[in-house]
């Protein structure tokens, strides 16, 4: 399959993809924004102790989940040495352990932990993924980034768009990232003025998915006691509701 490298042929091929499987292998061969290449490859070679005797898998993460999902997270991007190393969004890092714990006491996951790839992790009525797809330099894309890798979002929600109901967005830049894919999938122009980030928020328009806000699950939030566990269920128990999953 032909690599993306150019903004133009991120746009053409997504727009290619006639399925999910045919979208996560046009992501995965996105070499589209230079500096996220190089600090992706980067961070795969020189690697984190840790992990030194482990293959990275050091290219863009395309998204997990149930393929009918009538639930979607929104998260930023991939973690350096989570995703960009197991090749599945939120899987390997300790934000990764606060969500899927999370989703499994929701009924959402069959398991509370995200290991690996390959670790039986499946999720119910539910998929994730993220505004930009390549591990950041600090975790912070920067907005051309963000518009870039926009089409692989864009395209998935309007794959999933006749299941979906409730979108989580997980902190204020999957929040800004919704409105464009709003258009993008349902054809609705953003509200004016958008309305602002916060946990708990809720945005409701005439015609698409439900809009929830939720403080990420960064270790920042999660340790420092601005996001509990009883916050993320409350947040969840939310977003079955709207979406009327049991």
């Amino acid at each position: 399959m032909a690599e993306s490298r150019t903004p133009v042929e991120v746009v053409a091929r997504a727009a290619r993809a006639t399925d999910l499987a045919d979208l996560d292998a046009y992501v995965a061969d996105c070499f589209a924004c230079p500096r996220l290449v190089d600090w992706r490859e980067e961070v795969a070679r020189t690697k984190r102790a840790a992990f030194r005797d482990q293959e990275y898998w050091g290219r863009p993460v395309p998204g997990f989940g149930d393929p009918a999902a009538r639930i979607a997270i929104l998260g930023l991007a991939p973690a350096a040495h989570g995703g960009n190393r197991t090749g599945r969004i939120f899987t390997g890092d300790r934000s990764g352990d606060v969500l899927f714990a999370a989703l499994h006491r929701a009924g959402l996951a069959n398991q509370p932990t995200s290991v690996a790839a390959d670790d039986g992790l499946a999720l119910r009525e539910t998929r994730i993924f993220a505004a930009v797809r390549c591990a950041p330099p600090d975790n912070k894309p920067t907005p051309g980034e963000r518009d870039t890798c926009a089409p692989w979002l864009h395209r998935e929600v309007e794959l999933i768009r006749p299941t979906l109901r409730v979108v989580v967005a997980l902190g204020a830049f999957a929040w800004a990232a919704w409105w464009p894919a709003l258009r993008a999938g349902y054809g609705v122009p953003p509200p004016s003025p958008r309305p602002s980030f916060g946990h708990g928020a809720h945005w409701s328009g005439t015609a698409g998915p439900e809009l929830l806000g939720c403080y990420h699950v960064s270790q920042q939030n999660t340790f420092t006691g601005r996001l509990t566990p009883e916050m993320l269920d409350d947040v969840f128990a939310r977003a079955k509701l709207l979406a009327g999953v049991d």
